[in-house]
This record gives C-alpha cells, structure tokens and sequence, in this order.
C-alpha cells in the first residue's frame, strides 16, 4: 500500500510540477519581473530621499538570490516539482483513507477540493501578491494561511463524507471560522507602486492556473493511483 502511494505521489507530483513550471513560466514569471522593475523603482526614489544613515552589516545588505535566465527557470522548477509532490502525497493520502476506488474524473473532483482548500479559501483574506505591493507580517500570514487552509480541508471533508447533520454543520463552520477570525492586517509600506492593472492580471492569472494545476494534479493522482493498483 504504501509502495502504491509513493509512485502515484511521486508520478503525479513530477508531472503536475512540470505543468506548473510551464504555466509559471508563460504566463506568471514575466508578470512578476515587471512589477520587480516598479518595486525597484520605488526602492530607489525612496534611498535618494531618506538621509544617510548607519548602514546595516554586509550580510544583511546581501541577500542571495538566483539569477536571471537559465538559473531561475532551474530554481522554479525544483520548487514547482517538490510543491507539488508534497502536494500529490496529501491528495493520494486523502484517497486512500477514503477507501473507494478511482480514476482521472474522479481525481479532478479530489483536485478541485484541494484547489478550494489550499488557494479559494486563503485568498479571500490573503490575495496573491507581487513584488513591491503591501504585506502583512510573513510569520502572521503563514500561519493564517496554513490554520486557512487546514480547517478548509478538514471542513470540506466533514460535509463530503459524514451523514450527520451536526457534523456536516460543523465543517460550514471550520471552513467559515478562520474569515470570521479575519486575515493578517497589512502594515503600511513605502515604495514599490504596482499598477493596479498588473495586480489584476497576477491575481486573475494565478486563480486560472492554480485551479488548472489542481486540475491535473487531481486527475494524474486518479489515474496512476487506478494504474498502480492493476500492478
């Protein structure tokens, strides 16, 4: 079983990650360097009018990041395959507890819950942002984030799979607590001064792929969990 579960993980994990990379590369890298080119900007105009202060140690001042061209295409997809690995081993996981048997469609339905689980229900309080645009505190949005997330899933289990009334009502309020707790505030920040059109577009971009990506994820999980049982 669990020789099952980590080739259907890792065969839809490569692939979906794969997809990913590509959809990131067409369609949500080159959003994301234009609004670098606006957050460097800002950074800039912001520097020439503040007076000189004590400068911070070097390893504050250098902070590392990959390069353009070939090297951040190659981080992208490591990151995008391993995302989505992890990913496919809570979908196949779910699955399997489940205990029904599956294929591609059903798998898409499985992937459209993770979908609504891990980015709809998050981005009602926390939408996607790009570079030079008002944040929260990173630690505060992770952890509303995955707390989001993991009530999500787990109310959205209770209603799909229990009978009783009392338990169905109690996934509407594990999905409906964490937005009645509200999202990190966005502290007030200078510089950057992303165009609201581009905020628009990577909002609306990444809600089409992300939902594709669950998509395929879901499906793939399908399959390969069907094909690795004949096996």
């Amino acid at each position: 079983m669990f020789g099952r579960i980590f080739l259907t993980a890792l065969a839809a994990g490569l692939l979906s990650g794969i997809f990913i990379w590509g959809a990131h590369s067409i369609k949500i890298t080159p959003l994301i360097l234009a609004a670098e080119v606006y957050e460097d900007a800002g950074s800039s105009a912001g520097n020439q009018q503040e007076q000189p202060q004590q400068k911070a140690p070097a390893a504050a001042e250098s902070e590392w990041a990959p390069g353009g061209g070939f090297e951040r295409g190659f981080y992208t997809l490591l990151t995008d395959v391993l995302t989505s690995i992890g990913f496919a081993f809570l979908l196949v996981g779910a699955i399997t507890l489940r205990g029904r048997s599956i294929d591609w469609r059903r798998g898409v339905f499985w992937g459209v819950a993770g979908f609504a689980a891990f980015y709809v229900s998050p981005s009602f309080g926390l939408a996607p942002e790009l570079p030079g645009m008002q944040a929260a505190d990173l630690s505060a949005r992770q952890a509303w984030w995955l707390g989001t997330a993991a009530a999500t899933a787990a109310g959205l289990a209770l209603i799909a799979l229990q009978s009783r009334a009392w338990l169905r009502g109690l996934g509407v309020g594990l999905i409906v607590l964490p937005h009645v707790i509200g999202a990190p505030a966005h502290e007030i920040t200078t510089g950057g001064g992303v165009p609201a059109e581009l905020a628009s577009e990577f909002a609306i971009a990444t809600l089409v792929v992300t939902g594709l990506f669950w998509m395929v994820l879901g499906g793939l999980s399908g399959y390969f969990y069907n094909r690795f049982e004949r096996s």
